[in-house]
């Protein structure tokens, strides 16, 4: 398993990063100044994008896993990389989603507990109503975790 940083034709990956995000234009805010990271097991398997928001603030702006590979560790092991990565900069790790139970759990597992929430987000911002696990989604739930830093 090898993870890369990817400088260069990010939008390569738009398959990956809609199984996350399912609309262009929002990707579209984050992704240019966003990193992102590839996850390769053989062959691509796993991606992530994480955008500075201060100087101890980074947030996962997304992850994703294609579906046949879900469950594997995939995203775990990313999110370890990440956390890693980032420790020697940033104080904390958000990151935002849809209140899924499934979605709550994992980064929970990585983690992660609950911070706040932003009413209506996914009313408000996306072209269409989104549907995950039966759960229409409406407010985005942030999730922090705390990473050290040993450069601050």
């Amino acid at each position: 398993m090898k993870i890369e940083k990817v400088t260069k034709n990010k939008k390569q990956f738009l398959d990956l990063l809609l199984l996350a995000d399912e609309q262009e234009n929002m990707i579209d805010k984050y992704l240019p100044n966003g990193d992102l990271f590839a996850l390769y097991d053989n062959d691509l398997k796993s991606i992530c994008v994480v955008l500075r928001i201060d100087n101890e603030i980074c947030e996962l702006k997304n992850i994703a896993t294609y579906k046949k590979f879900q469950g594997k560790g995939y995203g775990k092991a990313l999110i370890k990389f990440i956390s890693d990565y980032y420790k020697k900069n940033y104080k904390t790790m958000l990151v935002g989603t849809g209140e899924t139970p499934s979605n709550l759990s994992f980064y929970e597992s990585c983690g992660f507990k609950q911070s706040h929430r932003i009413k209506n987000f996914f009313t408000d911002n996306y072209d269409h109503l989104i549907f995950e696990e039966g759960v229409q989604l409406v407010d985005m739930v942030y999730l922090k975790k705390e990473l050290s830093m040993a450069n601050k």
